[in-house]
């Protein structure tokens, strides 16, 4: 799916998951179907799966399907439904945090009864890894991804004197710390220019998109206080030293303003930001390129679907499944409805690879797919969602408070302790 802006925003709300998560364990027996026929029920959100597709599944697969799209907050009307036992659907729609319900993968159909294992060679292999609970289970069947990349403004950079072709620019910003060094010589050049669109946090977000560790490894140690978060904390502490922050609030039309009138002539982001980038800065068509982000490839976003053990037919759940994510379907997704694949073969699919006008032209599925297929394989825990706030609070304190930024990181790690303590891990 795309992201509404970050992964974090878009999770917030952590601590509720972690006593979703709990709540699903006390449930009894038996459930009540999403669906009154023999049509099986599947709970999707606007934009995650396309409805045309959805419109052929029963006939190209056989299987009938009663889509029911999900508004509001999707994921605590989902948890809801299984933990009351009532309206629960066959298929649904799992967002970045599957990790999230390993806890309760027990209530969730292991994909492989039905084959996925022989498919899963078709799939970029980090992404179908975090669809696999703790206990090998397969929950997640892979849907989009989000690589990231550099976004930037060519007309701006060429005033700065940086280079401005695509293969140029990511040689000459290989590292954050040339990223800073670049966004220092913009200022230079032209007063007030940013290299972060919204707040510190997404420098901090998407430094941690690149890394092959996060915050709680498999055996629910806390990591999130070693050396690769403290390295993406420093990075964003640079950031708001060298005020390299636009400090909007992101898809706001402050957000568009400074995405049109050029303080924001650069940023890190998913592949996602495509679909907003362009509606909102439509004035500075022709004139952005993406490249390989500094520091490496990243992933932030994409979704997954499941099946419930309450489905009355999950052989033919699995058999639909197949047909909406197969290799030429995700890539008539992303035509569609801009979702960015999870299947390799479908980037050298044509109609993945038209020119984008509002890139000058460039084929952008050539920087995206090279990215998606280099992103390390890494571990989203089930307490992810109830860590995360932690860093951005802090972060914010040092952005707009002015607070010290080692005081900051000490309260963090104090913080993300006790909440850790509170809930039993550790």
């Amino acid at each position: 799916m795309t992201p509404l802006i970050t992964r974090r925003g878009f999770l917030k709300g952590g601590a509720a998951g972690v006593a979703g998560a709990a709540l699903l364990g006390a449930a009894g027996c038996g459930a009540e179907s999403a669906s009154a026929g023999s049509a099986l029920s599947v709970w999707y959100w606007t934009g995650s799966i396309s409805d045309t597709l959805l419109g052929n599944v029963q006939k190209k697969v056989g299987v009938k399907l009663e889509p029911q799209k999900i508004g509001g907050d999707f994921k605590s009307k989902f948890m809801t439904s299984l933990a009351g036992r009532s309206y629960v659907p066959d298929i649904t729609g799992i967002n970045s945090d599957v990790a999230t319900y390993f806890p309760d993968a027990d209530q969730f159909v292991d994909l492989r009864k039905f084959g996925a294992d022989k498919v899963k060679d078709q799939y970029l292999d980090w992404k179908w890894q975090q669809g696999v609970a703790n206990d090998g289970r397969m929950i997640g069947f892979p849907m989009d991804t989000g690589p990231t990349a550099l976004y930037y403004r060519t007309d701006i950079f060429k005033k700065a004197g940086l280079p401005t072709d695509p293969a140029e620019v990511e040689a000459h910003l290989g590292t954050w710390d040339d990223y800073l060094a670049a966004g220092k010589k913009l200022q230079a050049a032209i007063a007030g220019t940013c290299i972060a669109s919204a707040t510190v946090n997404d420098i901090f977000d998407q430094v941690m998109a690149q890394s092959s560790k996060q915050y709680m490894d498999r055996q629910n140690h806390f990591i999130g206080d070693q050396a690769h978060v403290r390295n993406a904390w420093d990075i964003s502490v640079k950031v708001i030293k060298s005020n390299l922050t636009a400090k909007t609030v992101s898809l706001t039309a402050d957000w568009n303003a400074v995405m049109t009138n050029g303080k924001v002539p650069c940023f890190v982001g998913a592949v996602w930001m495509k679909n907003f980038l362009g509606p909102a800065a439509p004035k500075t068509k022709g004139m952005w390129r993406v490249c390989r982000a500094p520091g490496g490839a990243g992933n932030s976003g994409g979704s997954f679907l499941g099946v419930t053990k309450y489905c009355k037919r999950p052989e033919d759940a699995y058999n639909a499944i197949r047909y909406l994510e197969s290799t030429k379907n995700q890539a008539f997704s992303y035509q569609d409805i801009n979702l960015f694949p999870s299947t390799p073969a479908s980037y050298k699919d044509p109609i993945m690879r038209k020119p984008d006008p509002f890139y000058g032209g460039q084929v952008t599925v050539d920087i995206f797919g090279s990215a998606a297929e280099q992103v390390k394989p890494f571990y989203f825990s089930p307490y992810d969602d109830a860590i995360t706030p932690a860093y951005a609070t802090e972060l914010g304190n040092v952005e707009s408070l002015g607070k010290d930024p080692d005081q900051a990181w000490n309260d963090c790690i104090g913080q993300i302790k006790r909440t850790l303590q509170h809930t039993g891990v550790i």
